[in-house]
């Protein structure tokens, strides 16, 4: 099972449509898959107190939370599409590992390992005013060095069998190229599948 990790909170955004392709793409081809929609969930990414005091156990007072666990549980594979805001993910995403990923779930600390090991294949899609290569050389590598590299290394999850896929310059691109970038989105996500 996919599991489709969705961050943006308009329907009508770049993210929204490629979204919309995939998932389109996987129904066509009779993949399964679901999709957590952080903002349309009303995803809290703050810490509450009482989360807090249940945090070092690896617990949660909150369903929500769980019920992202679950699905992630029956999934062999994760699809991350996000905005790049400030040269990084959006709060949502960030408050979803430092929520959704806890101790006994997602990692063990002494020692540390990453349980997430029955994930196989990872995908991030992100969209941005900036290039790739910017993201790479000028605002420290956030999704390949840190997300990818570190945080998902950290919870077991394969940075070899991660593919980033980005858009950039989204807002001075034009409408053809962004339809090609969707045209060819069901490519660029086998090719990194394999």
């Amino acid at each position: 099972m996919k599991t489709i990790i969705y961050t943006h909170p308009y329907d009508g955004s770049y993210n929204h449509a490629i979204l919309s392709t995939l998932t389109k793409y996987f129904e066509e081809t009779s993949q399964p898959y679901q999709v957590i929609d952080l903002y349309k969930d009303n995803f809290e990414p703050q810490f509450s107190a009482d989360e807090l005091k249940m945090y070092g156990r690896g617990d949660t007072p909150y369903e929500l939370v769980k019920s992202y666990q679950r699905e992630i549980s029956n999934s062999d594979e994760l699809i991350f599409i996000t905005p790049i805001w400030w040269h990084n993910i959006p709060a949502e995403l960030k408050g979803f590992f430092d929520k959704v990923m806890l101790k006994h779930f997602a990692y063990e600390d002494q020692p540390w390992k990453g349980l997430l090991t029955y994930i196989s294949k990872a995908t991030v899609i992100t969209t941005s005013t900036i290039t790739k290569d910017y993201l790479i050389n000028q605002s420290g590598n956030p999704i390949q060095g840190n997300l990818i590299n570190r945080t998902f290394a950290d919870l077991g999850i394969n940075p070899q069998k991660t593919n980033w896929i980005h858009f950039g310059e989204v807002n001075l691109t034009s409408d053809s190229v962004r339809q090609e970038f969707l045209n060819d989105l069901p490519q660029l996500y086998l090719d990194g599948q394999k």
